[in-house]
């Protein structure tokens, strides 16, 4: 008895895993993705980071899609990344990065749940460089690239050169809602040639007390197989915000500017440049995970890499990021240099 109970259960086991196997390769499919660092903190404004080096994760994605039916389809991702504040062993902590239910036809695509954001997927595209460091407005907190919402995105016409990407959010990205005020988000993109992209972007989020944001992008990019250009300016309006000297609630009007590039240089070999210029001093840019900023001054940060294919979807990228400060209007210094080298290993599994 206890022999053929053990059997039973095994071929339940084998045929769960055969019928799981075969569900999986008709109508799902599973994949990750991680990125990871050795870095050194050559030098920065914090002199308690100077000096400290090591290996992190700084993503790690595992994402199901499944299926459903010719119009429904669904993804579910987890997130998990090393702490990276420099001050903590805690371990990684997975969280729910997508969920979301899609539906679609021809032209048009309706996304339930929490889904990346109109703000800035096209320039990531462009980018190309997730793996070494966010776009922009991500970096400098003007917007976050999740939230839990309705999504609209399609073609506005025939020959699927005029794009929109609608979206209606909790404004609070993957987290739980906190205030009754919701965010509105919406992206229109041009193709004015095959190689040239426009896009025009606007949000407007309604949070507590007042404290209003907006946000206004201008975005041309040009795609090439061997060359890529982004062009981007962004404000922002914090109404109410509190300012750091005096304490008290101000309107901040919030500028920054960026061009990023990235070129083949051989077969198995790319680089890349980026500057992002930030003409105030931004809050919140100091809780940065991995390359935290000061808020104290504007500031021009400069990204550089190489990138080498060891092989398909395996990428060994040595960088180096800085951000080089303007004299501060609240303290009257000037916030020493930021300069953190870092060799990245990103791969696809």
């Amino acid at each position: 008895m206890k022999t053929s109970g053990l059997l039973g259960a095994l071929l339940l086991v084998w045929a769960s895993t055969t019928f799981a196997q075969s569900a999986l390769t008709e109508k799902g499919e599973i994949s990750g993705r991680v990125y990871s660092d050795y870095f050194w903190v050559a030098s920065n404004h914090n002199s308690d980071l100077e000096g400290k080096n090591g290996f992190w994760i700084r993503r790690v994605y595992f994402t199901y899609d499944y299926q459903i039916s010719e119009a429904f389809s669904g993804r579910f991702r987890l997130e998990g990344n090393s702490p990276g504040q420099f001050n903590t062993e805690a371990k990684i902590t997975p969280v729910v990065k997508d969920l979301y239910l899609q539906w679609e036809n021809d032209q048009h695509q309706i996304l339930a749940g929490i889904s990346p954001t109109p703000t800035f997927a096209l320039i990531e595209d462009v980018w190309g460089y997730r793996s070494v460091e966010k776009s922009p407005l991500d970096l400098l907190k003007f917007a976050s690239s999740r939230d839990f919402g309705i999504a609209f995105e399609g073609e506005l016409d025939t020959d699927g050169r005029l794009n929109y990407h609608f979206m209606v959010g909790n404004g609070n990205s993957n987290s739980s809602e906190t205030n009754p005020g919701k965010k509105f988000m919406l992206s229109l993109s041009y193709e004015l040639t095959d190689h040239l992209v426009a896009e025009v972007y606007g949000d407007y989020n309604d949070q507590f007390e007042n404290q209003d944001w907006f946000t206004l992008q201008g975005f041309l990019g040009y795609q090439s197989d061997s060359f890529n250009l982004g062009l981007l300016f962004a404000h922002q309006q914090r109404q109410n915000a509190t300012q750091y000297s005096a304490g008290n609630e101000v309107d901040l009007n919030l500028e920054m500017a960026s061009v990023f590039s990235n070129f083949t240089l051989s077969e198995k070999t790319q680089g890349f440049l980026r500057v992002d210029r930030t003409f105030d001093n931004i809050n919140g840019v100091q809780n940065n995970d991995y390359f935290p900023i000061s808020s104290q001054s504007a500031s021009t940060i400069l990204i550089a890499g190489l990138d080498f294919e060891l092989d398909n979807n395996i990428h060994l990228m040595p960088n180096l990021e800085a951000a080089i400060y303007d004299e501060s209007d609240l303290t009257g210094t000037t916030p020493g240099t930021d300069l953190i080298p870092r060799l990245t290993l990103a791969y696809n599994f």
